[in-house]
C-alpha cells in the first residue's frame, strides 16, 4: 500500500485494490447482518428452553454458583426464575431483530445481549467448569465449561453489534 493510502494502483490476489476492498466491505456488511440474526437465533432459541422444566432444572446449579443470578431464587422458584430468564433473552432477541431498521433498538437489544453474555461468561469462574480428572485450569469441563465457552465469542457478537448500532446511529443524526 502507498503512502498516500490510496488503494487504486495496488493489487491483491491479482485484482486491484478498489475491487478487494469493495469486496471486504460487502462481505462485511453480509457478517454483520448474519452475525445480528444469528445472535439474536441463539437468544430466542435458549430463551424459549428455559420455559421447560427440563432446561430451569438445567440452569440451577449454574445460576445457583454465581452471586450475579443466585438472588433470582430468592425472590422466586426455580422455574420463575427460568422464565424470567428466558423472557429476558427473548425481549433481547426481538430487540436485536427489530434493530435491523431501527438502531436505537439494536443498541439496547445488543446492550442487554452483551449483559446477558458477560453474565454467562461469568459462569465460567463461579461454576465447577474446570476437569479434575485433567488436573482442573485449564481443562474445561464438557458441561459446563465447554458449553459456556462459547459465550465468549456471543459476548464478542454483543458487543460488535453494539458497535455497528452506534455507527448506524451517528449517520442517521
Amino acid at each position: 500500500m502507498s503512502t498516500d493510502n490510496t488503494l487504486s494502483t495496488q493489487t491483491v490476489f491479482g485484482q486491484s485494490a478498489e475491487k478487494i476492498d469493495a469486496l471486504g466491505n460487502k462481505i462485511t456488511r453480509l457478517s454483520t447482518h448474519g452475525l445480528r440474526f444469528t445472535t439474536a437465533t441463539v437468544l430466542a432459541w435458549i430463551g424459549a428452553m428455559k420455559f421447560t422444566a427440563y432446561e430451569a432444572s438445567a440452569i440451577e446449579g449454574l445460576v445457583a454458583s454465581n452471586p450475579l443470578t443466585s438472588w433470582l431464587y430468592n425472590l422466586t422458584s426455580l422455574q420463575g426464575a427460568s422464565n424470567f430468564i428466558g423472557a429476558t433473552e427473548i425481549i433481547t432477541a426481538l430487540l436485536i431483530v427489530a434493530g435491523f431498521k431501527l438502531p436505537k433498538l439494536a443498541l439496547i437489544g445488543s446492550l442487554l445481549a452483551a449483559i446477558i453474555f458477560f453474565v454467562t461468561t461469568s459462569l465460567l469462574f463461579t461454576a465447577p467448569g474446570w476437569e479434575a480428572s485433567l488436573g482442573g485450569f485449564p481443562a474445561l469441563s464438557v458441561v459446563p465449561g465447554q458449553f459456556l465457552l462459547k459465550d465468549i465469542v456471543l459476548l464478542a457478537s454483543a458487543i460488535f453489534l453494539a458497535g455497528d448500532a452506534l455507527k448506524r446511529l451517528a449517520r442517521t443524526a
